[in-house]
């Protein structure tokens, strides 16, 4: 009896474990899934049955993390690391939480800490690479994700991630190469595309930007983003006609962005389309009527109508949003003159010239006696 009894002792503990390790299992196909709220349920259990299991509360933290419960990631993470405080994994993934919180330099802290302790651990060096982009250190980024592909396995977004801060650094060569390097890796992702045309623009190789927008827009042709991208390499080339057609398509697509409005507006400003453009950019400022380039940009349309009183008010809106703008006051003068209002005129005149306007001091030696 003693025998059978001490047998069955241990029996008992054999099970335990093997439905614990089975759970485990479930919940870690239910993360890969994406089955969140499954792979919680199950973790709950598991932790409820035994407090104390690390791996368990740090799955359970990656399945809020899912379900963009940042701070009970947070909470669950925190519990694993009271049990062990060199677990890397819990403050990697603390670290992410917290940098989707925007919290930086706490997620800086965390993701220290798990590189310290495993210093081969590639996706902490990204999300610590991601902290450091996010609050304007892109050298330390870079080292960041330059360290992330060292460690390896490549993929394009390791690729893509430098390249995005190479030519944040205004390095577009280098990250055209990166860019490229990531399409090589994944052909089907629209936003590489993208992203390397705009650092071609950048170059001034608007014929190769063109057609890394093209391709863009066969993979996503929903985005006027691109739409928008692509007009701007047409105007470069100064294919007017296809820039127009691109910027309609961004507006037919989200016709509630000023900017395009405002792009679209200075396009036909140049093709000397003044009621094109003076519709434009009235419809930026009826969606944003803070920014003073579209007041400037529709005084300049205003002018070309030779409605003077017109482009002088856009000017004094513009003013009164950005008063430190030497060209609004100087452009504000010149159109006073053409008014015959030669003593405002010369107030904004001397103003212009007091902040620094390099042709200023032309026109008041000229008008102004």
């Amino acid at each position: 009896m003693r025998l059978a009894t001490t047998l069955l002792f241990f029996i008992g503990p054999i099970l335990c474990f093997s439905q614990s390790g089975t759970a485990m299992e479930s919940a870690r196909k239910k993360l890969e899934a994406k089955d969140f709220d499954g792979a919680k349920s199950t973790l709950s259990k598991i932790i409820d049955a035994n407090p104390k299991d690390k791996t368990a509360l740090s799955l359970r933290g990656q399945a809020r993390m899912g379900l963009e419960d940042f701070y009970g990631a947070i909470a669950d993470f925190t519990f694993a690391l009271e049990i062990d405080s060199t677990y890397a994994e819990a403050l990697n993934f603390r670290g992410e939480s917290k940098i989707a919180l925007a919290d930086d330099y706490g997620a800086i802290e965390d993701l220290d800490k798990a590189i310290a302790y495993n210093p081969g651990y590639a996706d902490a060096y990204t999300n610590r690479g991601f902290a450091r982009y996010n609050i304007d250190e892109l050298q330390d980024a870079y080292f960041d994700f330059s360290k992330a592909l060292e460690l390896g396995p490549p993929d394009a977004d390791k690729y893509f991630n430098r390249g995005v801060v190479k030519a944040e650094l205004g390095e577009f060569v280098s990250a055209i190469d990166d860019y490229g390097k990531a399409i090589e890796l994944d052909k089907k992702d629209a936003s590489l595309y993208n992203y390397r045309g705009v650092a071609y623009y950048n170059t001034d190789s608007f014929e190769k930007a063109i057609k890394d927008y093209d391709m863009a827009i066969k993979l996503d042709p929903d985005d006027p983003l691109k739409y928008e991208n692509r007009a701007l390499a047409k105007s470069a080339m100064e294919d007017v006609k296809g820039a127009l057609e691109d910027y309609d398509k961004a507006i037919e697509l989200d016709g509630e962005d000023p900017e395009t409005y405002n792009l679209r507006g200075v396009l036909k400003y140049t093709t000397e389309d003044f009621d094109g453009a003076i519709a434009d950019y009235s419809r930026a400022l009826e969606l944003d009527d803070t920014n003073p380039t579209y007041y400037d940009n529709r005084a300049l349309a205003r002018a070309g109508k030779e409605d003077y009183a017109g482009a002088v008010d856009d000017y004094t809106a513009s003013i009164e949003l950005y008063p430190s703008d030497p060209e609004s006051y100087y452009q504000r003068g010149m159109l006073k003159l053409l008014m015959n209002n030669n003593y405002d005129a010369c107030l904004d005149l001397k103003r212009a010239d007091e902040m620094g306007s390099p042709d200023a001091k032309a026109a008041i030696r000229k008008n102004c006696k």
